[in-house]
């Protein structure tokens, strides 16, 4: 009787699995398909990008406003409408120019990725003596020459740059997703 009940609670949870490893897989396609289109259309995506990154500001912005009522005390009130305002100003501002929010980003992203080169950097001169440390130098190196090709050929490069990385962490991000549902999916056929 208790061997049933073990195998009821194994049948559901093959049902759970088989039904997470369908949307893993969907989902990931999802993901496969947006990169593929991001790598071949990278201008396109950069600007579905900054408006995306532009209306989320906004709504941010509109959130931070609302925060005001709940606030208790001048100081807070003032921080949240300080918040909320510069939200909405550098939301609207890529909305109502994305070429320029394009190449606004594309600068934001070089600084970001150059931050990341000089951080590896550092911490691989912190375990450079341990067995694999040169990977990070490695990292370091080829994200510190990413940021350079950015910066050099900025602002032209606002027209690739986003929307190929994006794409590629998509795709990435697809394939990955790919695999987990593959293999739940089979762990299915394991469960008796």
């Amino acid at each position: 009787m208790a061997s049933a009940n073990s195998t009821a609670g194994l049948h559901g949870a093959g049902m759970f699995a088989k039904k997470t490893g369908g949307w893993l897989i969907a989902t990931a396609l999802a993901f496969i398909l947006l990169g593929i289109f991001s790598i071949i259309e990278p201008g396109v995506a950069g600007l579905a990008i900054t408006l995306l990154v532009g209306w989320l500001l906004v709504f941010g912005g509109v959130a931070h406003l609302v925060g005001i009522c709940s606030g208790s005390g001048v100081h807070h009130v003032a921080w949240q409408a300080l918040i909320g305002s510069l939200y909405i100003v550098s939301g609207s501002y890529l909305v109502a120019h994305p070429l320029m929010g394009l190449a606004t980003l594309t600068v934001l992203l070089a600084g970001i990725i150059l931050a990341e080169a000089v951080l590896e950097a550092g911490e691989y001169f912190q375990t450079r003596g341990e067995r694999g440390s040169g990977w990070l130098l490695m990292n370091a190196l080829v994200t510190l020459l990413l940021s350079g090709v950015i910066w050099r050929h900025w602002p032209s490069s606002s027209a690739w740059a986003i929307g190929t990385l994006v794409g590629v962490k998509l795709l990435m991000t697809g394939i990955s997703r790919l695999m987990c549902g593959l293999t739940t999916r089979k762990l299915v056929f394991l469960v008796p």
